[in-house]
């Protein structure tokens, strides 16, 4: 889309916070450049590289499953790797056509300026990137950040999306500030300050529930590069309204980690009782850190199958 042909709306909510590299380095970003290619392997050889314009820059986006499957937009999580965060969620394109971008201004291959969270600037990228794929409505999973960019969209522009599957998500309720600082950013600035296995471990633990599993590894190496290239990226979406969300009537499947030091189910679940009309599902993810175990994401997965192939207008399955 050229920047010419934006209506006055659209400048006026596209501003873009920063035009500044979100590495701190070159030599950095090449660092996690690497780790991109390695989590892209790990995916196997069975997706596409598709590269969108939008009015934030070019987006790069991952699709996997048939192209006759029916479609699903899946948004990652922020300060991270979408390659990494799409495989948590490969069994979805099992039996649909899932589309996952790099969000612009996270880390990856799309476009760096970042748009202000204060503004509607992400959700009117989300609408940019299903422009560009030929969907004009289509289910959205989102994690954490990627959730919060997902609700932003359902406030905005509620006709673009059919149903949404939250999980550890952002822009719901978060936790109390002090226990965060303790738990995460003092571990992080640690390991800033002397990047060992043994810190990295420290700082990964309050993020992932299964740190040394095989399964993970990769992302505590991606984590541990991430906090000391990037500029982490601290604007998260903004909190949203019961109000702002009224236009939505789709149906809602919110999972939130009981030890989520961000977005606590004890917080989240209560209050998206409260803000989506119809909300279908919402389950709490015992024991877990912001990012779930392999167990419960095996279980999230199968449950959002459920919610994406249940009638909207019938009764759920559960």
């Amino acid at each position: 889309m050229e920047p010419e042909t934006l209506t006055g709306r659209q400048l006026c909510y596209g501003r873009c916070s920063t035009a500044e590299s979100i590495y701190k380095t070159p030599e950095g970003g090449a660092v996690i450049q690497a780790l991109y290619d390695e989590a892209l392997a790990g995916l196997g050889t069975g997706y596409e590289s598709l590269t969108l314009r939008t009015r934030f820059g070019d987006t790069h986006v991952l699709a996997l499953g048939s192209e006759d499957a029916p479609p699903v937009m899946f948004l990652p999580g922020g300060n991270f790797l979408n390659p990494t965060c799409l495989g948590w969620f490969l069994p979805l394109a099992e039996s649909h056509r899932l589309y996952a971008p790099d969000i612009v201004g996270q880390p990856g291959r799309s476009a760096q300026e970042r748009p202000s969270p204060k503004g509607d600037g992400h959700a009117l990228w989300v609408e940019d990137v299903m422009d560009g794929l030929g969907l004009e409505r289509a289910p959205l999973v989102g994690l954490s950040y990627g959730a919060g960019l997902a609700i932003r969209v359902m406030g905005l522009a509620p006709e673009r999306v059919s149903r949404a599957a939250l999980v550890s998500p952002s822009a719901i309720a978060t936790g109390s500030v002090l226990p965060m600082l303790a738990r995460v950013i003092l571990p992080m600035l640690l390991y800033r300050l002397r990047p060992t296995r043994a810190g990295l471990l420290r700082a990964a633990r309050p993020l992932l529930t299964e740190p040394e599993e095989a399964a993970f590894l990769p992302a505590v190496r991606q984590l541990g590069a991430v906090y000391r290239h990037l500029r982490l990226d601290a604007g998260l979406p903004r909190t949203a309204t019961k109000e702002e969300l009224e236009g939505f009537e789709g149906p809602v499947a919110v999972f939130a980690s009981e030890e989520d030091a961000f977005f606590p189910a004890r917080v989240v679940l209560p209050r998206a009782e409260e803000i989506f009309p119809n909300l279908v599902l919402t389950e709490r993810l015992e024991g877990c850190q912001h990012v779930p175990s392999r167990a419960a994401f095996h279980r999230v997965n199968e449950r959002i199958l459920a919610f994406l192939a249940a009638d909207p207008d019938g009764a759920w399955p559960g």
